[in-house]
């Protein structure tokens, strides 16, 4: 109990900087709103412009929420995936569910071009290609499932995972090799990732695969403490491995899919958020770590979104460049500073 009580204030400072990183986020944009008139759009209260409430409860609020769901998933994801193959360079992409995800938006966008006149031009819009990647992931997570089930060595099932990765990413190239320039234009631009398309009924959906996930996690915490000390560890203790993976893949893939399908592959959250984590709470206890990492998660990105969207411009950069070039050296510094990876 003593230790839980020690990382109280970490999470209460990490949650009152969660709240300001949302206010931020929503106040800025092309058109300037200060922020004390977001904070009071978001409660309620008046507004000097009317027009600044529709604002942000159209456009902005739901563009932050959207990177709040994502950061959280990507980083919960990513720390399943490390803790289950005992690889730091482990994301959640190690299983191919986000190619997959890809190779479906690519079969519709790519596709399309195959199909005359306007039922082609009918069928391609951000609810299809949606769609298009729930589908491509969840068979590729349905795949990976069954592999899983087949075969006893977790090291195997990584090196199938990837090539998983590898055929679907493939296929998107050949895609790429026949498609229309105009086609390939937009699968590139979905390619980048994008937080701010979705509608409310979007975000509901993609709040309950996240939470359904969420969950499916908190009930493998024990076999991911168990994991981190070796498998044969966890059969001491217990713990079914065969259970344990396919909990953990299921998990994995819930968040992972999800996020890819409704906001394209959003790179590097995944892989550092755990690290960053671990680095800061100097731990790895699964129940620290897992209410750590949803929080980290979604405030690096809520911050990443804050600079991509250039305050006071209409241009908004590609979420997955800023991500990169702001996360990275973060994460190089923490490495050099602390001169050890905790895992």
């Amino acid at each position: 109990m003593q230790r839980n009580k020690t990382y109280r204030l970490p999470f209460l400072l990490l949650s009152l900087a969660l709240i300001f990183c949302l206010a931020l986020n929503a106040s800025l944009g092309s058109v300037s709103i200060p922020l004390k008139d977001t904070l009071s759009a978001l409660l309620g209260g008046p507004l000097e412009q009317e027009s600044w409430r529709y604002i942000i409860w159209n456009y902005r609020l739901p563009k932050a929420l959207t990177a709040l769901m994502v950061g959280s998933g990507l980083s919960l994801s990513g720390l399943l995936m490390q803790t289950l193959f005992r690889n730091p360079l482990a994301g959640p992409f190690v299983l191919g569910i986000s190619s997959g995800a890809s190779l479906g938006a690519a079969l519709l966008i790519m596709g399309a071009s195959l199909l005359s006149g306007w039922f082609g031009t009918l069928l391609l819009t951000d609810v299809s290609v949606t769609i298009a990647s729930s589908v491509g992931s969840l068979l590729v997570l349905l795949a990976v499932i069954a592999v899983a089930g087949r075969i006893k060595d977790t090291m195997a099932l990584l090196i199938i995972g990837l090539m998983f990765g590898s055929i679907t990413t493939a296929v998107v190239s050949v895609l790429s090799y026949f498609s229309e320039a105009e086609q390939l234009r937009q699968y590139i631009f979905w390619s980048y990732g994008s937080l701010g398309h979705l509608s409310w009924p979007q975000l509901a959906l993609l709040g309950s695969v996240l939470t359904a996930g969420v969950l499916l996690s908190v009930l493998a915490i024990k076999p991911l403490n168990g994991l981190l000390l070796g498998e044969h560890y966890a059969k001491s203790m217990g713990i079914s491995l065969k259970k344990s993976r396919f909990l953990i893949i299921l998990a994995t893939g819930l968040l992972a899919g999800s996020v890819t399908a409704f906001a394209g592959p959003v790179a590097f959250v995944g892989l550092a958020v755990p690290h960053l984590t671990r680095q800061i709470f100097d731990t790895t206890d699964h129940r620290v770590l897992l209410p750590a990492v949803l929080l980290y998660g979604a405030i690096l990105l809520l911050l990443c979104d804050t600079l991509a969207q250039l305050p006071a411009s209409a241009y908004v950069l590609p979420i997955n460049a800023i991500t990169s070039i702001i996360g990275a050296p973060v994460v190089i510094w923490l490495l050099l500073r602390k001169r050890k990876m905790i895992f």
